[in-house]
């Protein structure tokens, strides 16, 4: 009996010197990407703009994050890796964070949305078997029955076609940077990385609105297109059912004044002239529609190429030519 209590503290003594030396050695693999390093002025900022907390500082900064642009930004993030609006990666056992310096005044909040995105992969990475599970838990729970952003459905379901072994991993980035609003245990496990999460949420919606606000004007534009059209091509066939009525008339008018009905011709001058006014009134009208549409098309035209511009900005697939 007390043979068997010994072998019971022995290997109770020796899975605690095992999971010693595992967090020894995460320390020490710690304090080896930490050492010498200072963080630069512009990552110490994304950090502060995220209210990271000192642990998810320290994530942060192991991965010595990169903000860069061009070919030295593809080299580290090849194109085809976030599916949702942010560019950047975190490259797999804390061996960098790489965003992509984004100069757009307009999506100001890109930079620190992915920072803040990025980072939480590293905490993912890092989380043992027992708390994955948990977590994975809180947020396919989310994923399924609170979940109710159109966009995010679409940004998870690209993943589950590209990644499918990483779909909750990239929830844990995604519902923590872009959901405004989570159920109260996914708020209080993301605390332990930012103080004020809203904050990163409110960088994903400003930017983000600067594409919905687009789209919807163009939406807009497209509806007053199509009423103006339909109004036009009535207008247009009134006008070719008019134009045969007084060519009708015209002939007939001169028919009578060579043959010499002149009583016929006068009563007719009236009702032709009369119909030749209400052509022209139609015709000036469907010219101003016509200019009007015109007009609409520039507008929605330039709106749009404004939206292809920031999605440019946005796309991997753009950044491979810089």
């Amino acid at each position: 009996m007390k043979t068997k209590r010994l072998q019971t503290i022995a290997l109770i003594v020796l899975l605690g010197l095992a999971v010693a030396s595992l967090l020894g050695r995460q320390s020490l693999l710690d304090w080896w990407h930490l050492r010498g390093y200072s963080a630069p002025a512009i990552v110490s900022e994304l950090a502060t703009d995220d209210t990271m907390t000192t642990k998810a500082q320290h994530l942060f900064y192991v991965n010595h994050p990169d903000i860069t642009a061009g070919k030295a930004f593809t080299t580290n993030c090849p194109a085809g890796g976030e599916k949702t609006v942010v560019l950047g990666c975190y490259v797999s056992n804390d061996a960098g964070i790489y965003i992509y310096a984004v100069d757009d005044a307009r999506l100001n909040g890109v930079e620190q949305v992915t920072a803040a995105h990025e980072t939480l992969h590293a905490a993912y990475h890092r989380l043992s078997s027992g708390e994955r599970k948990k977590v994975d838990a809180m947020l396919t729970s989310y994923y399924q029955h609170g979940l109710a952003d159109q966009r995010i459905k679409e940004t998870i379901a690209a993943y589950k076609k590209s990644e499918p072994n990483d779909v909750v991993n990239e929830m844990h980035s995604v519902f923590g940077t872009e959901v405004a609003k989570l159920p109260a245990p996914l708020e209080q496990y993301y605390k332990q990385y930012f103080t004020d999460r809203s904050k990163i949420a409110a960088y994903t919606a400003k930017y983000q609105g600067e594409f919905t606000s687009r789209q919807d004007q163009v939406a807009a534009y497209d509806m007053q297109l199509k009423t103006l059209s339909v109004q036009i091509t009535a207008d247009e066939a009134q006008l070719n059912q008019q134009k045969a009525a007084i060519d009708s008339q015209n002939s007939q008018l001169q028919h009578e004044r060579s043959s010499g009905q002149v009583a016929a011709y006068n009563s007719g001058v009236a009702s032709y002239n009369q119909a030749v006014n209400s052509y022209n009134a139609l015709l000036g009208s469907a010219k101003s529609l016509i200019n009007q549409y015109n007009d609409i098309v520039d507008k929605r035209n330039a709106i749009a190429l404004e939206e292809q511009q920031l999605a440019q900005e946005l796309s991997a697939n753009s950044l491979t030519s810089n």
